[in-house]
């Protein structure tokens, strides 16, 4: 069914300019690039970009709708990606999903990074070591990418899984889960502003068609782009977009979405208290929010939203090797 370009949420210059330009149905847009609408509507390139976000946020493509059978067989041959925390495994199931968001919050140097970088590595463990054998897409708004430490993380994995070999099939996949291969499928990618965020998760659809393995996609941090917005109304716009790009990427691509978010202080008459930054509402953007904080000397993850597990919170600790269980004791 077609759908008309007056339709999107949109100003109505913008409108205009689109219907001016010929552009009379959203299917018209959905195979341009931002530079191309821009200079065939006269648009600036923010505004181009909040187009193709509304068109693919607001269903401007065809879709395939699955019967509710369909749509569970398809979650229970969905493999979750392993922290390397068997604490928080088990309180999330067995790990991230694949096919949800997941938001990490947390303060500075409490592991967000260092839980990114892991499951970077570890959504290329081999099926048959109970991994996903996937690839994946770090989004880095921060410069907090670390090669070397990806690279102590991935041979940590590597000595793991090759003292668990037990049969023929799990000695070959060894052969191809080399720190080396690891790196080779982490996909990095650099946003220095969110109109460059904006502009990568516009192309990421495409690319994901052509790696057709990526079952991981990363985003360090999605706050760090709109720390500075003086049009709270246009931030929150721009937000909600990209959540429910997020969210189509998870589900028609069965890849797990993990973002990081920043934490903020919030004052209520003479009371503050710290919570995820971006507002109220963004905390509706994740099926799953993962709260990271500290209890003294002890780090403290805790599942704060989840439509399928309860609330828990379990220690965890920052180990030369990784995101690993805490030494002391688990679940609190």
């Amino acid at each position: 069914m077609l759908r008309s370009v007056s339709s999107l949420r949109l100003s109505l210059n913008v409108k205009v300019k689109l219907v001016s330009a010929g552009f009379r149905f959203t299917s018209d847009l959905l195979h341009l690039h931002p530079p191309q609408l821009s200079q065939e509507a006269g648009l600036s390139q923010q505004e181009a970009l909040e187009v193709l976000q509304a068109v693919r946020s607001e269903g401007g493509g065809a879709s395939v709708s699955l019967t509710a059978l369909e749509l569970l067989q398809k979650e229970a041959e969905t493999r979750s990606i392993v922290t390397f925390s068997s604490r928080l495994d088990a309180a999330l199931s067995g790990g991230i999903p694949v096919g949800k968001t997941t938001e990490i919050c947390g303060t500075p140097g409490i592991g967000k990074t260092q839980l990114c970088l892991q499951l970077a590595v570890d959504v290329q463990v081999p099926q048959c070591f109970g991994g996903v054998g996937g690839q994946v897409i770090y989004i880095d708004t921060e410069g907090s990418f670390l090669l070397q430490r990806v690279t102590d993380v991935a041979a940590a994995a590597v000595r793991h899984c090759s003292l668990l070999v037990e049969d023929d099939e799990q000695r070959v996949a060894m052969t191809t889960f080399t720190v080396e291969d690891i790196l080779s499928n982490i996909f990095l990618v650099h946003c220095f502003d969110y109109v460059e965020l904006l502009a990568e998760l516009h192309l990421l659809p495409d690319f994901l068609s052509d790696h057709p393995r990526v079952r991981l996609l990363v985003i360090d941090s999605v706050a760090f782009p709109f720390r500075r917005f003086d049009d709270l109304s246009q931030r929150t716009r721009l937000l909600y977009g990209l959540a429910q790009q997020l969210f189509a990427m998870a589900t028609r691509n069965t890849v797990a979405v993990v973002i990081t978010n920043q934490m903020t202080t919030r004052v209520r008459g003479s009371q503050s208290q710290l919570v995820p930054a971006l507002g109220d509402s963004w905390g509706h953007a994740s099926n799953i929010r993962l709260l990271l904080q500290w209890s003294g000397s002890q780090r403290l993850a805790t599942v704060v939203k989840s439509p399928s597990h309860a609330d828990a919170t379990v220690q965890y600790q920052i180990t030369s090797d990784g995101f690993r269980d805490s030494d002391q004791s688990g679940a609190c």
